[in-house]
């Protein structure tokens, strides 16, 4: 039977709840849906190898599942979340696949470049690099952001991409994928995530210019652009009153859940998604990318 996508998962007020960043799935109220119980696979990433950050949690963890339930061994990238990082190894384990599990900074070149080289050494290759990790911070104000914070978010969510994909490119064949994670802050931005929403903007046009530099090669380069999500990075970088009505103001009346961006990373990691490079999913809840 359809499912009502306004009630099907859970829906605002959130229980006000904060934490420091980066952010822990298990002090979450309710805990994300990572499609732990709900994402079937079906084999179109058979055989495929996966290099995936920030897949301790939110996002990256749904992905890694989904990806591990469609037949892909996976590098999970990650900060220092320790914990969840080997959850997220459980669920791929529990599919059948390899799991390696790495922490650092992947704003940090030499780090970013290490994890494609571990990726091909101990898995064999890589065909399919999703750059999801990201920084956000909010302000009400210009003053409260420094210096240091403004690049540290650019080093972490746009920069990184640049590096990981350098490297990746050097072992990747016709068929590869790599698959960026933007935003709707992309061409919505909202004005409290300035660095974060320019981040977000750039890696829109870096994914649109490199699709075009790499097609000649026979790789493909896409996006996702979610919404509102329901991930670490809410209560761990917004206000207690913002959580609680956080996914509010879409359409939908709703945050989304990690567990329903990661079909469109399968997609686009996958051989169905052949004729697609250069484009940009929006997963927003119905929120329009003007």
């Amino acid at each position: 039977m359809p499912q009502d996508p306004r009630t099907s998962q859970p829906q605002p007020p959130q229980p006000e709840q904060q934490q420091q960043p980066p952010g822990f799935t298990n002090a979450m109220d309710p805990k994300p849906d990572h499609g732990e119980t709900s994402y079937k696979g079906s084999g179109r990433l058979a055989g495929k190898i996966a290099l995936i950050t920030g897949a301790d949690s939110g996002i990256g963890r749904a992905v890694a599942i989904a990806y591990a339930r469609e037949g892909a061994d996976v590098l999970i990238s990650y900060l220092d979340e320790h914990e969840d990082a080997e959850e997220t190894a459980r669920w791929v384990r529990e599919a059948g696949r390899r799991a390696v599990v790495v922490p650092g900074d992947i704003s940090d070149p030499d780090h970013a470049r290490s994890l494609v080289e571990k990726t091909v050494k101990e898995l064999g290759g890589i065909h399919v690099l999703v750059n999801n990790a990201a920084l956000q911070r909010t302000h009400q104000s210009i003053d409260e952001i420094s210096d240091e914070e403004w690049d540290q978010t650019f080093r972490v969510n746009i920069h990184a991409q640049f590096y990981l994909a350098k490297a990746a490119l050097k072992h990747m064949k016709p068929g590869a994928t790599i698959v960026n994670t933007t935003s709707i802050n992309a061409k919505s931005p909202s004005p409290s995530l300035l660095a974060y929403a320019t981040t977000k903007g750039a890696i829109a046009n870096f994914t649109a210019g490199l699709a075009q530099l790499v097609a000649k090669q026979g790789i493909r380069v896409n996006c996702v652009a979610p919404g509102p999500i329901w991930t670490p990075l809410i209560p761990s970088t917004m206000p207690a009153d913002h959580v609680k009505e956080f996914g509010g103001d879409t359409p939908l009346g709703r945050a989304g859940q990690p567990s329903e961006l990661a079909p469109a990373y399968v997609l686009l990691a996958s051989d169905e998604s052949s004729y697609m490079t250069g484009a940009l999913i929006p997963v927003t809840g119905g929120r329009p990318m003007l």
